[in-house]
């Protein structure tokens, strides 16, 4: 059944919900390319992370400065819907929600009849770039997924944004169980990472039934920007703890402000890194996977679909170079 659009200031009509780093922002760009679907201009608003109120007052590195972006005023979140043309259906993108259980209940109170996203990635290869991204960008302080993961608990104690929460963003078994008691099953479509990858067009054309839009060709699905990796060594944790220092000092100024600042030091921490990223190896996947396990049994009952490809080993890669099993 096609989704209506209604020509009122009202939340918006399809959510991609979940999960970082499985290839939203590029899914977001391609169907943004629609002309019957607007997608908000700001990506990952975060406004049902909220509830009306501003963002909690997350503590981890980078914390302060990122959450001063969270769009939480209910006028200023609908009114990123203004500019839709007429006709058209409205989406955002923020993957938080689907980890988030008042994030998923404040949607379903919100938006009922809403239509939901869902991208899942290996949950060991999500962490793994999770952390990588942090640790490129010089706020991650552990040179180690695995130290950092088990790390987790006492940063989720200490208050860290749910971005670094490694091993807690893929749970995604008791995520949709719980999305499936608020939500029909025919509100939710769940695609895979390497759909995106291996299949960039026939995921669009899923993606554009579901929503019950006409299917269209659009440009290729954008790959990530991968970057060289950076080397842990003295230079590196100097660089580091600067950048981290300036990032605390950063909530204090307005966010433009601190990326213009920022840039040079995150320039200078990339100059030189290896023109490839390590890979985990099989031991580090083991351990990173073991904890998974049960929840990846709940996934595939609930899903009805077979995730075996997770629980063993195979060598990582980027968004354009992984064409197997992500």
């Amino acid at each position: 059944m096609a989704l209506h659009a209604v020509e009122t200031r009202r939340p918006p009509d399809f959510f991609l919900l979940g999960v970082p780093k499985a290839g939203t922002t590029a899914l977001h760009a391609a169907i943004a390319q629609h002309p019957g679907l607007y997608l908000s201009p700001v990506k990952e608003p975060k406004y049902y992370l909220c509830g009306d109120a501003p963002p909690p007052a997350y503590r981890g590195p980078g914390d302060a400065h990122s959450q001063q972006e969270w769009v939480w005023r209910r006028d200023d979140y609908l009114g990123l819907f203004d500019a839709a043309p007429e006709g058209v259906l409205r989406g955002e993108s923020t993957p938080f929600y689907l980890y988030h259980r008042d994030a998923r209940r404040r949607i379903a109170a919100d938006a009922p009849a809403a239509r939901l996203i869902v991208v899942l990635r290996d949950p060991v290869d999500r962490a793994y770039s999770n952390w990588m991204h942090l640790w490129m960008d010089g706020l991650e302080p552990v040179p180690d997924l695995v130290e950092a993961v088990r790390r987790e608990p006492e940063r989720i104690a200490a208050g860290w944004a749910p971005f670094w929460h490694y091993a807690g963003l893929g749970r995604y078994g008791e995520q949709l169980a719980d999305l499936y008691t608020l939500f029909d099953r025919e509100q939710v479509l769940v695609l895979r990472y390497r759909e995106l990858v291996d299949a960039p067009g026939a995921t669009l054309t899923k993606v554009f039934a579901f929503l019950g839009v006409p299917d269209r060709a659009v440009a290729e699905i954008p790959s990530d920007n991968t970057r060289g990796f950076v080397e842990d060594g003295l230079r590196t944790r100097v660089l580091g703890r600067v950048i981290r220092a300036g990032a605390y000092a950063g909530q204090f100024a307005a966010p433009q402000h601190w990326r213009a600042l920022s840039a040079p030091l995150v320039s200078q921490l990339h100059r030189g890194g290896a023109p490839s990223r390590p890979r985990l190896t099989p031991e580090q996947r083991a351990t990173l996977i073991e904890p998974h396990r049960e929840d990846i049994a709940l996934l595939e009952e609930v899903t009805g679909a077979s995730y075996d490809d997770w629980l063993t080993y195979r060598d990582g890669g980027t968004f354009a170079s992984r064409r197997t099993g992500a």
